[in-house]
């Protein structure tokens, strides 16, 4: 086997393979030499005498601070016949792997799956699992990229995790953090420039994309979940800290490399951007923009949590009326050049009109907009089922691809937390302490923060299956059936798109082609005074078309 590794930042890199160490051969900044696959291994860069991980290593046995291992990829694959699934009209799951089940692996939540195919699911959205350091993590303090973390299962846990998806019918999205490293185990700037020094993002030193050959780490981590794990897609994470002042950016670099890959495999391959940019230059087409699938709708969220729950503090303040889900819900962005009092700024740029709608994912809850909540609650914590069902509606039967947060379509009681298990005290100790010190200066208690090292904080947030809802499960499950099922629900058209509301009577309208979905917000009977020819769905028996308190309904127009 051929040993390599990027390594200008040494003058020589000597392979440790077991008790050897074998002197490795240079053009100037990879090293190379031919070995015996065997023990495990790892490089000494100079006179250092300590063994690190090979940056690009698939299995890290040991955790990150340990020797990599060769893994002899012989799985036997039997998704041969899948085909893949666009992702227009699909619905995507996000889970994590390690709070999913009881277990925290990739082998018991394959037991998990057959509940997502009863459920409707189309994607199920993986959280990360690059290998981080300690047991549990959010995944995104990810060091090595190309290794499966090793408390998850590891390389051959993966591998089959997203052959049963297949054998499901299942496709699978990977999220993906290419703008920063963790903090613990992260050797890569003793190999090379891997950082731009003296530009940090918010969780540290941003990844340099000036070099070119960190940009091909970056692409060959990509095409290796798409082309060698079998994935269906990348999540990409965070991509407006991507610093990158090339003539192409990388983003645009990355969707064209997957539009070859995709022809090579044969199946449609997605990526889908979380920017803050609000910018339509990611999902756009190609070459004037880059030409991504789909990407985040934050707007979205922040419209529906204001309307649900009545919060307007921070990034919610401009989202007090109705008025912000009706523009949110028919043109995708609300901040689209328009002032961010969050930001202090105008921000964002409106969507061209011939945007198909399913290139935004909305959602009522997600892994972030949970989990960075103080107390990682769930709008389940102080939300009755019957708004937790108009969340439903207005997810399932809007007009964006719809994403569901694990256990959300249960009705889910489990907070989901912010945790850590960073073996470093030092490291432990800033972490909780910068936790607390965030969340006091929104004037929170620093008793109600969660200490993100302590274990029961990562145990508290694991889904109980037991504690299902059933009102809420079968509505979740008749919502998507009747998604997949009903022509209008597919129409991307944004022109098809309008919207009525009343922030004093706390009512909202959306009209998708013929249907019209009807939110009651208040605690009072609302007319809405449109003529009914078929009620598709309701969260409560509606009369004509009046709706009980709290409610919601998905109704078929009479032909005027």
């Amino acid at each position: 086997m051929r040993y390599e590794v990027w390594a200008p930042h040494a003058g020589r890199v000597t392979l440790a393979l077991g008790d050897e160490r074998i002197p490795m051969d240079s053009d100037g900044a990879a090293f190379s030499v031919e070995a015996p696959i065997g023990a495990d291994y790892g490089f000494l860069l100079d006179d250092d005498e300590t063994v690190l991980p090979d940056p690009r290593s698939r299995w890290q046995p040991d955790g990150v601070h340990g020797r990599s291992r060769v893994y002899a990829d012989d799985f036997a694959w039997t998704d041969a016949e899948w085909q893949g699934r666009e992702l227009a009209n699909g619905v995507i799951y996000e889970l994590h792997i390690g709070t999913f089940t009881p277990e925290g692996t990739l082998d018991a939540a394959i037991a998990r799956l057959d509940h997502l195919v009863d459920l409707g699911i189309d994607f199920v959205e993986l959280l990360p699992v690059n290998a981080f350091n300690g047991e549990h993590n959010w995944g995104y303090d990810g060091v090595l990229w190309y290794a499966v973390q090793e408390s998850y299962g590891g390389p051959a846990a993966y591998q089959r995790f997203v052959d049963a998806c297949h054998a499901r019918g299942l496709a699978v999205i990977q999220d993906v953090v290419y703008n920063h490293f963790g903090p613990s185990g992260n050797y890569l700037p003793r190999f090379g420039p891997y950082l731009r020094s003296g530009q940090a993002t918010s969780w540290g030193d941003s990844v340099n994309l000036d070099e070119e050959w960190v940009r091909g780490y970056i692409l060959d981590n990509a095409t290796m979940w798409m082309r060698d794990y079998h994935v269906d897609g990348l999540r990409l994470d965070a991509v407006h800290a991507l610093v990158d002042t090339g003539d192409k950016h990388l983003l645009q670099e990355l969707a064209e490399e997957t539009s070859v890959l995709a022809a090579l495999v044969h199946r449609p391959l997605t990526l889908i951007a979380e920017s803050d940019l609000n910018d339509p230059v990611m999902i756009s087409p190609r070459p004037e923009a880059y030409g991504l699938t789909a990407q985040w709708s934050d707007d979205y969220h922040h419209a529906l949590h204001v309307a649900l729950t009545g919060e307007t503090s921070g990034y919610y303040e401009d989202f007090a009326s109705l008025g912000a889900l009706a523009k949110t819900a028919t043109r995708g962005f609300f901040h689209d050049g328009t002032w961010s009092s969050f930001r202090e700024r105008d921000h964002g740029t409106p969507l061209p009109e011939d945007t198909p709608t399913w290139k935004l994912v909305a959602f009522a809850q997600d892994h972030d907009q949970i989990g960075n909540r103080a107390a990682g609650d769930r709008l389940s914590a102080t939300l009755d089922d019957d708004m937790l069902l108009v969340a439903a509606v207005l997810t399932l039967a809007g007009p964006f691809t719809p994403m569901l947060f694990m256990g959300e379509e249960f009705g889910a009681r489990t907070p989901w937390q912010f945790f850590t298990s960073h073996p470093e005290p030092e490291l432990g100790r800033a972490t909780a302490e910068g936790r607390i010190a965030e969340f006091a200066k929104m004037g929170w208690d620093p008793a109600a923060v969660p200490d993100p090292q302590d274990p029961e904080t990562f145990h508290r947030s694991k889904l109980d299956w037991d504690a299902v809802e059933p009102r809420i499960l079968a509505a979740y499950t008749e919502l998507i059936r009747l998604r997949h099922e009903t022509p209008e629900l597919h129409d991307p058209s944004l022109d098809a798109l309008s919207a009525e509301f009343d922030d004093a009577l706390r009512t909202f309208r959306l009209d998708r082609s013929g249907l019209s979905i009807l939110v009651n917000l208040s605690g009072e009977p609302q007319d809405f005074a449109v003529e009914v020819d078929d009620v598709l769905f309701a969260t409560s028996p509606i009369d004509g078309s009046q709706l009980p308190p709290t409610s919601a309904a998905v109704i078929r127009r009479a032909r005027e």
